[in-house]
C-alpha cells in the first residue's frame, strides 16, 4: 500500500511539473519577483498543483469506493454528518485539507505582496521620482541641429514605407505567396542615411512548415529620402523571428537564454554591414517594486544564427539607433512635465505644468536617431512653449524654448494650402532653416504616397 501511495505521489508531481512547464512555455515570464507576470505564473502553478492533487485524490477514492473493500457511509455521532469510513473505523483516503489550506495561504500572500508593491509605486508618494526618470537640459537649436539641404530631408513616414514595402514584395511572385511583411519599419541611420527596415514573416503555419528549414530569406529597406525600396537577400535565412514557432521564436529563444531578464518587445535593426539583428531592451524599475520603468541595457540577437549577447546601457554598440521605445520616452516626458512642482500642484494650481503634444517624429543627427515632440502648457492647446529632442540610444534629452504653433495646427495649415487636391499631411519633421526651427511636412495622396 505504501508503494502505491509513493507511486501516486510521483505521478502527481510529474503531471504538475509538465503542466507548469507548458504554462511557462506559453507565458514566458522572467524568473524575477519584480516581474508581475512571474507572480501571476506562481499563482497559476499553485492552482495547477491543487487541481492535480484534488483529481488524483478523487480518482483514488472512487476506485476504493467502487471496489467495495470495507468502505461504508455512516453518520458521524459528533457532527451528525454522513461520512465514508472503513470498516475498521478509520476515515478513507487522504485528507485534502492541509494542501488546500497551505495552497490558498500561499496565493493570499502573493496577492498581498502584489498589492503592497503597487501601492509603493503610486505617483502620490513618488511624484519627484517620476519627474526625475528623465533629465532634460536646455539646448541651443542652431548649434545642436545642423542645416540640411533638400537632398537630405526624409519624406517617408511609416505608413508610406509600409505601402512601398508591400509594392516591392508584390513584384516578387515567388515570395508573395509564402511570406508577408512584418509591420516593424524601424527607423535607423544606415551609413549616414535615414532608412526604415523591416523583416519578412511567414504567411501562415503551413508556409512556415515548408520554409522554416531555410528561414526568412530577406528583409526590406526603404530610403526615407529617395523612397528607394529594396529587398535585401540574405546568403543564409533568418532562423529567429517573432513569426517562428517553438524554440526558434525570438521571445522564447531570449527567455531560455536569459531566464531572469525582463525585456521589452524586440525591434528589428541592421548593423553597418547589413547583418539583421533583434534588439530586446532590458527593463529596470526605478520606483517602488515595479513602477518607474526604464532601460538598463539590451540583448542583441543575430537573426540568422541566434547568437545573443547582453550589453549594459553605456556599452550598447553605436549602430543601435532605437534602444528606448518612443512611447516610454513620451510617458517619461509627460511625467516630468506634470510633476514639476509636486503631485498636489499637478492637480491644483498647475504652475509650470506642461505636457507633450499629441504625436512625435524622428530626426537623424550624427548617426543617431532622435525623437522630436512639442511641449505645450496643459492650459493651452493651440501653441507650443517649445520642443524636445531625445536621443533614442542614450536618452540624452534637450529642451528648446521656441514658442510656436502646435504640430496639429501646422498640419491643418499645410492641408489648407492644397485643399483642392485633398492631400493629407504627415506629422511634421523639425528642421533647421537659417538657424530657425521649421516644420517640414510631407503631403500624401489617396494612395498614401
Amino acid at each position: 500500500m505504501k508503494a502505491k501511495n509513493i507511486s501516486s505521489m510521483v505521478i502527481r508531481i510529474l503531471v504538475s511539473a509538465a503542466l507548469m512547464f507548458l504554462l511557462f512555455y506559453s507565458m514566458l515570464p522572467a524568473v524575477n519577483l519584480r516581474d508581475k507576470n512571474f507572480l501571476v505564473f506562481l499563482i497559476l502553478c499553485i492552482l495547477i498543483f491543487l487541481v492535480v492533487n484534488f483529481l488524483s485524490y478523487t480518482k483514488d477514492f472512487l476506485q476504493t469506493l467502487g471496489s467495495g473493500r470495507g468502505v461504508q457511509m455512516v453518520k458521524d455521532e459528533e457532527t451528525g454528518q454522513f461520512v465514508f469510513r472503513r470498516n475498521s473505523g478509520k476515515r478513507s483516503g487522504v485528507s485534502l485539507g492541509r494542501p488546500l489550506k497551505y495552497g490558498f495561504i500561499a496565493i493570499g500572500l502573493i496577492i498581498i505582496l502584489m498589492t503592497v508593491a503597487s501601492l509603493l509605486g503610486l505617483q502620490f508618494f513618488n511624484a519627484t521620482r517620476y519627474r526625475d526618470l528623465i533629465t532634460i537640459e536646455d539646448g541651443d537649436f542652431a548649434q545642436d541641429v545642423a542645416e540640411l539641404n533638400m537632398s537630405q530631408i526624409p519624406v517617408v513616414d511609416k505608413d508610406t514605407a509600409s505601402r512601398l514595402g508591400s509594392r516591392k514584395l508584390g513584384e516578387m511572385t515567388e515570395l508573395v505567396s509564402q511570406f508577408e511583411i512584418q509591420d516593424d519599419y524601424t527607423q535607423i541611420n544606415y551609413n549616414g542615411v535615414p532608412f526604415r527596415v523591416t523583416p519578412l514573416s511567414y504567411a501562415d503555419p503551413i508556409k512556415w512548415l515548408y520554409n522554416q528549414k531555410k528561414g526568412l530569406p530577406a528583409y526590406i529597406t526603404v530610403n526615407m529620402v529617395t523612397q528607394q525600396t529594396d529587398l535585401v537577400w540574405l546568403e543564409n535565412g533568418m532562423k529567429y523571428s517573432p513569426s517562428e514557432y517553438f524554440f526558434r521564436n525570438i521571445y522564447r529563444h531570449i527567455r531560455f537564454l536569459y531566464p531572469t531578464k525582463m525585456f521589452e518587445e524586440v525591434s528589428f535593426e541592421i548593423d553597418d554591414e547589413g547583418t539583421p539583428y533583434w534588439v530586446a531592451p532590458t527593463i529596470q524599475y526605478r520606483i517602488g517594486w515595479w513602477n518607474g520603468k526604464d532601460i538598463d541595457g539590451a540583448i542583441l540577437v543575430n537573426a540568422v544564427t541566434g547568437e545573443a549577447n547582453y550589453y549594459e546601457k553605456d556599452q550598447v554598440p553605436q549602430w543601435i539607433d532605437q534602444l528606448y521605445d518612443s512611447d516610454l520616452i513620451i510617458s517619461q516626458l509627460d511625467d516630468n512635465g506634470l510633476f514639476q512642482n509636486g503631485y498636489i500642484n499637478s492637480i491644483f494650481g498647475q504652475k509650470n505644468v506642461r505636457r507633450t503634444t499629441y504625436g512625435y517624429n524622428y530626426l537623424a543627427l550624427d548617426d543617431d536617431v532622435y525623437l522630436y515632440t512639442g511641449m505645450s502648457s496643459v492650459t493651452g492647446d493651440q501653441s507650443n512653449i517649445g520642443f524636445v529632442l531625445v536621443n533614442l540610444r542614450t536618452k540624452a534629452t534637450k529642451f528648446y524654448a521656441v514658442p510656436g504653433a502646435t504640430e496639429a495646427s501646422a498640419m491643418a495649415s499645410a492641408q489648407g494650402q492644397v485643399q483642392h487636391l485633398k492631400y493629407s499631411a504627415t506629422f511634421p519633421l523639425l528642421l533647421n532653416v537659417s538657424d530657425r526651427p521649421t516644420y517640414f511636412i510631407s503631403l500624401k495622396d489617396d494612395a498614401g504616397l
